[in-house]
């Protein structure tokens, strides 16, 4: 017998893909913002001309990793509310589908 309930395996599946695209778009996007922001840097700042090779390579990993758990942390927030919502929907279709089998249609909706 099984520990755990199919459906909430693959919803738990789709959520994590959900998750890992988030943080695909995010390191992506925000290893732009930091590469830009590295070239101004370097373009502008003695500061940041001095630095070792290594530690603008840590400041640009910095804004990827950050960038990839805001990122992936919305969407993940975003798949929860459209589970629910879904959940919702679900349930009140249900309800709604044993008040006509109880009561019957309404002569309206026809």
């Amino acid at each position: 017998m099984r520990s755990h309930d199919v459906a909430k395996h693959q919803e738990a599946v789709e959520a994590s893909w959900e998750a890992a695209r988030g943080a695909t778009y995010g390191a992506v996007k925000w290893g732009i913002a930091t590469a830009v922001l590295g070239g101004m840097g370097y373009a502008l700042s003695p500061i940041y001309r001095g630095l070792t090779v290594q530690f603008k390579v840590y400041i640009q990993m910095s804004g990827m990793v950050l960038g990839s758990m805001i990122e992936a942390d919305h969407r993940l927030r975003e798949y929860e509310a459209s589970m629910r919502m879904r959940r919702r929907l679900m349930r009140e279709q249900a309800m709604w589908q044993s008040l006509e089998e109880k009561y019957g249609k309404d002569d309206d909706d026809e």
